[in-house]
């Protein structure tokens, strides 16, 4: 099969209409009804292993009738945004709201770069919950259309945690089950229960005792003064919010908006739970979720460029240059780097090691731009450096996303119709765009970099680096 190869270097936020007007839950719920039970239902189970006469769409009751395996199954869903960082980051706190209120997390896809925009919470400038659930809805829809659908299960590794400690499915298999878990007869109520709940006026906790007590970041006079807002910020229990005895303990799906959170003036934007020391479950999981690897396909494309094209103990420099903040910060950016090689050249003369220092180069700038720049420096200084950079269209690249896509791991992970041993092979379908996995594999190779790493400060891709040379992930 010939797969279509995207040659953007990062992804950037697609052009799409903004709505008119925000859906409400109901309609939202109509919008989604009318998308699975129309054509779009068709696309998702062609992208599918399993056949679609599975699918019966008669069920007069939410979560009964042609589905059994997913009778009495309660559901949790998210609304992801931003760039992948901040996606996956929001995956590790889904997986615990998740585990902590025993649903089964529907796995969303890796959303386009920025395609869906939070805001601010410390300026209290969010989208509603309503609004991210409808822009992720859209852009869902757009992935489905271009057939450029990729799981984040097809990236993240996520087999030990669905096969020990919280269920999961497939956002494609939960979609193509909708009509059975929704029924056109059904009682909304029952099926789904929308939070509206964001950063604004919520910290989410676990067993603290401080239900309903103020946090201690608020906003401050001037802005609400400025913003003409009157907001205030409670921290309350997610599980006596949403747990057994709750309004939305019977629904079928708990729908949360986003789910990101980053510490923020001694307390957390979003979500505080650290530690469950009298939940020996969640404790658990709370340590596994620190650091979720790459799959093995990813990591393993990492490790061939090391291995097989630097050859030499390397450095890793990440440098993210032209997008928000960062495309303002250049001089301190290449400042850092020119730091890290002044102190391994020191390094290396008291070794009495020569040659060049041979530097991965991992950042958004084309090559083609690097000319004036401090990297074209670098490259004419060819007796003392010897840098190496990846590309999406490169054979290594695409070899490892023919193999990510027919690993099926985002289906594979998590729940499947028990027929699957049944599928048709070989039914023909149109091609699937092969993911854009540079990024993740530039990752990979920085976690190999035995001279070390220098990040660009600030970035999210930087920390989840540091991450996984502090896991060993690298292991050559």
């Amino acid at each position: 099969m010939d797969w279509p190869v995207s040659r953007s270097r990062w992804r950037k936020r697609s052009q799409r209409n903004k709505p008119l007007f925000l859906l409400s839950l109901s309609l939202l719920l109509i919008f989604f009804l009318a998308v699975f039970l129309s054509s779009y239902a068709e696309i998702f189970r062609s992208l599918l292993p399993f056949p679609t006469k599975t699918l019966d769409a008669r069920s007069p009751q939410c979560g009964a009738g042609g589905a059994p395996d997913l009778a009495g199954e309660r559901f949790l869903w998210y609304a992801p945004h931003s760039g992948f960082s901040n996606q996956l980051s929001e995956l590790k706190n889904a997986i615990l709201m998740a585990a902590i209120l025993n649903r089964t997390l529907i796995v969303p896809p890796v959303l386009d770069h920025h395609a869906v925009a939070l805001g601010s919470c410390p300026k209290f400038r969010v989208a509603s919950p309503t609004e991210l659930r409808t822009a992720v809805w859209d852009h869902i829809m757009e992935l489905v259309r271009a057939r450029r659908y990729v799981s984040m299960a097809d990236i993240v590794d996520l087999s030990l945690l669905a096969s020990s400690m919280v269920k999961i499915i497939d956002f494609r298999v939960f979609a193509s089950t909708w009509s059975l878990l929704s029924g056109l007869q059904g009682n909304i109520d029952q099926c789904i229960y929308a939070i509206q709940d964001d950063c604004r006026t919520t910290v989410w906790t676990y067993q603290q005792e401080n239900e309903g007590i103020l946090d201690s970041f608020q906003p401050d006079k001037e802005l609400q003064k400025k913003k003409k807002t009157s907001y205030i910020r409670k921290r309350r229990d997610v599980y006596k919010a949403f747990g057994p005895e709750s309004k939305a303990e019977t629904a079928t799906i708990l729908a949360f908006g986003s789910l990101f959170t980053s510490p923020y003036k001694s307390s957390e934007l979003y979500i505080d739970i650290h530690e469950a020391p009298r939940d020996t479950r969640i404790q658990s999981l709370l340590k596994e979720i620190e650091f979720l690897p790459f799959v093995p396909e990813i990591m393993a494309a990492g490790k061939d460029f090391a291995v097989n094209k630097i050859k030499e103990p390397f450095l890793c420099a990440q440098l993210r240059l032209l997008d928000g903040q960062f495309k303002n910060h250049w001089r301190a950016t290449f400042s850092a780097v020119d730091q890290k090689l002044k102190t391994l050249n020191l390094e290396l003369k008291a070794n009495k090691v020569s040659g060049p220092i041979h530097i991965f180069v991992m950042t958004d700038l084309p090559m083609v731009n690097w000319t004036g720049t401090y990297l074209a420096d670098l490259a004419k200084d060819a007796s003392s450096y010897r840098l190496y950079t990846l590309l999406e269209s490169d054979e290594l690249v695409v070899q490892a996303a023919k193999k990510l896509m027919a690993a099926e791991h985002g289906l594979r992970s998590g729940f499947l119709p028990r027929n699957l041993d049944g599928m048709d092979k070989n039914n023909a379908c149109d091609p699937v765009t092969l993911p854009e996995i540079l990024l993740y594999i530039e990752e990979a190779v920085c976690s190999c970099a035995s001279l070390g790493f220098v990040g660009t400060a600030g970035s999210t891709i930087a920390e989840s680096i540091e991450v996984m040379r502090r896991n060993n992930v690298c292991k050559l």
